[in-house]
């Protein structure tokens, strides 16, 4: 090998090392700025929904979370934000579904959801317009986004007699399915089989 294709090898080790270096230098700090955990952005959700509600007082809400094991709902009575319109309320409780189980029960709701716009027809339908990220981080198969679904219908109707049903919308668009099992494309009743059991 002669001297000069040497000199060329060498200078371009250098110039990807020192380009390794540098890219590496420049994302030390873009990666290890720590990213906020879902669980304190649900937090965060609730305490503005809070602060939001101007005072209002606090209302004991009955949440239904999915059950491993036996395929039902499990109550678990929290003091949420309860401001004066039923949409608000929806919106409240949904929060609370988002925040999570304080049991350690499955999620309905995935911390990273986010509640795009809540509409209370005069039927009693209740649309619930989510995010892209409310949807596909379920366990798979059909029990498991069944009980997603019922946990926020159920919940919905037993805190807010004025909804008699739930109507699903992703980004402000009818979905099909939730995460390829359960079909979206009618409203939901409450399910009394799925009958919520206390802890």
């Amino acid at each position: 090998m002669t001297s000069r294709a040497k000199l060329v090898m060498f200078v371009t080790a250098a110039a990807l090392a020192l380009g390794f270096a540098y890219f590496h230098w420049l994302s030390r700090g873009v990666l290890n700025e720590p990213a906020p955990r879902p669980e304190e952005q649900a937090r965060a959700q609730l305490t503005e929904a809070a602060l939001l509600s101007g005072g209002r007082t606090a209302h004991k809400a009955n949440l239904y979370f999915p059950s491993d094991e036996d395929g039902s709902l499990v109550e678990e009575a929290r003091l949420i934000a309860w401001p004066d319109s039923d949409a608000d309320r929806i919106r409240s409780v949904l929060l609370a579904l988002v925040a999570g189980s304080s049991s350690g029960r499955p999620r309905s709701l995935t911390a990273s959801a986010e509640v795009r716009g809540v509409f209370l027809a005069t039927d009693g339908t209740a649309y619930l317009d989510f995010s892209n990220s409310a949807v596909g981080l379920f366990a798979p198969g059909i029990g498991s986004e069944t009980l997603a679904v019922y946990s926020i219908v159920d919940t919905l109707a037993a805190n807010i007699p004025a909804v008699k049903r739930v109507r699903f919308l992703i980004q402000g668009q009818e979905a099909e399915t939730l995460d390829g099992h359960v079909d979206l494309t009618s409203a939901f009743a409450p399910d009394p089989n799925l009958a919520p059991t206390r802890p």
